[in-house]
């Protein structure tokens, strides 16, 4: 296994996973009282492991339909694209 691509893979799905709304209801259901804290991790925990899932099986598919590079021109695209509009909103 590549660590180097593993940790990688790992430090930028962490940070953007982050403070996002996911982890922000995963708090939320934490705070009651009737969950216990472990049923709110698994089921989150197997929540993030299907969306996962999903994104390694999109993006795979995707791969085989699309070159690359041009898909990674597409998406820094759509970050920029992403970002310009929050500035804008924030504005």
């Amino acid at each position: 296994m590549d660590w180097k691509v593993f940790l990688t893979i790992f430090g930028t799905v962490f940070l953007a996973e982050l403070g996002d709304k996911t982890q922000l209801a995963t708090v939320l259901f934490a705070t009651r009282e009737s969950l216990h804290p472990l049923i709110v991790f698994a089921a989150a925990s197997l929540a993030l492991v299907a969306t996962s899932a999903v994104g390694v099986a999109a993006g795979n598919f995707i791969a085989d339909q699309i070159d690359t590079r041009v898909l990674s021109y597409i998406a820094g695209a759509g970050f920029i694209i992403i970002g310009a509009w929050t500035i804008w909103n924030a504005s």
